[in-house]
């Protein structure tokens, strides 16, 4: 039996880490170190899953070319189930180039290949598990209205606990009204302080929950970043502070990190605090090394 099954992206990032203000010479510049990593937000929850000991999948979109293989190869070796992974004549696999400061803060640049053109999940390709997380809620290839609906209801189908990550929308407007049919379905989601204004349109952590919450979906998890998480669920709301970390390297992940740990919490059955702990715990191991996935 699957423990949990991440459906999302699979991304191949190239971190630069603390490049140099001015050129070393004439359009040449110094970092500190220039690595790949696996990235994306359903690698990183299934590999950390994985690392954690859980029976781990992943349902995602590669191409077939160099980035497809390695990261195809790395969630192998990490002891995740490939077996959902889908290989697209023509698609590129996406590439993140990704530049992080001294601080740990990072700015990211992508290209059109993060739309996964020609790449869609279907129902069928979603195993059987105990928890199934849409790591990539709104982005592709979770984008589709009607297609995100009948993966949910089919998840659903299969008996498993629902959980979905966010993201904010690519280009196009995203209402959380035009899913009002599905969202019950949803147990846990776990958008970032960020998310939640956008898809709330409201402004304090209460007010956003209860609106997400209005719409049928049983317990929100704000990730607040080194605030800690908000979270209100059917036995009521509490706010839980950041674990302290000295020397934070990245926060590359740290998100899909926070919603791995909080999963490990609900597989063995721990109260909605002590997953939240676990979460950030995960989190804040996350932050001291740089990237959110695997170094290649």
């Amino acid at each position: 039996m699957i423990d949990v099954v991440c459906i999302g992206q699979a991304v191949l990032d190239c971190i630069t880490r603390g490049k140099e203000s001015s050129p070393y010479r004439p359009n040449v510049y110094r970092a500190e170190s220039i690595r790949l990593h696996t990235g994306g937000d359903a690698v990183n929850e299934s590999m950390a899953l994985a690392g954690m000991g859980f029976q781990t999948a992943i349902v995602c979109g590669l191409g077939w070319d160099i980035a497809g293989n390695l990261i195809e190869n790395e969630l192998a070796r990490a002891g995740v189930n490939t077996a959902g992974i889908r290989r697209i004549e023509g698609m590129d696999t996406p590439i993140a180039n990704l530049q992080v400061a001294k601080d740990g803060s990072r700015i990211s640049v992508n290209s059109g290949a993060t739309r996964l053109p020609g790449y869609r999940i279907l129902p069928e390709e979603i195993p059987e598990a105990s928890i199934v997380s849409f790591a990539s809620l709104f982005r592709p290839p979770l984008e589709d209205y009607s297609a995100l609906r009948e993966l949910i209801l089919a998840a659903r189908e299969k008996g498993a606990v629902i959980c979905a990550d966010t993201k904010l929308p690519l280009t196009d407007t995203v209402l959380l009204e035009n899913l009002k049919e599905v969202l019950p379905l949803i147990d846990y989601i776990f958008p970032n302080e960020k998310e939640a204004a956008y898809y709330s349109q409201k402004e304090t952590f209460p007010e956003m929950a209860a609106e997400f919450r209005r719409l049928g979906i049983r317990n929100v998890i704000i990730k607040t970043g080194a605030e800690g998480c908000f979270v209100s669920g059917q036995k009521g709301e509490f706010c839980l502070p950041a674990v302290p970390v000295s020397d934070v390297v990245d926060t590359t992940g740290a998100g899909d990190n926070f919603v791995a740990g909080f999963l490990s919490g609900i597989l063995r059955s721990c109260s909605l605090k002590d997953c939240a702990s676990l979460g950030l715990e995960q989190a804040a191991r996350s932050i001291t090394h740089t990237g959110g996935g695997t170094t290649l």
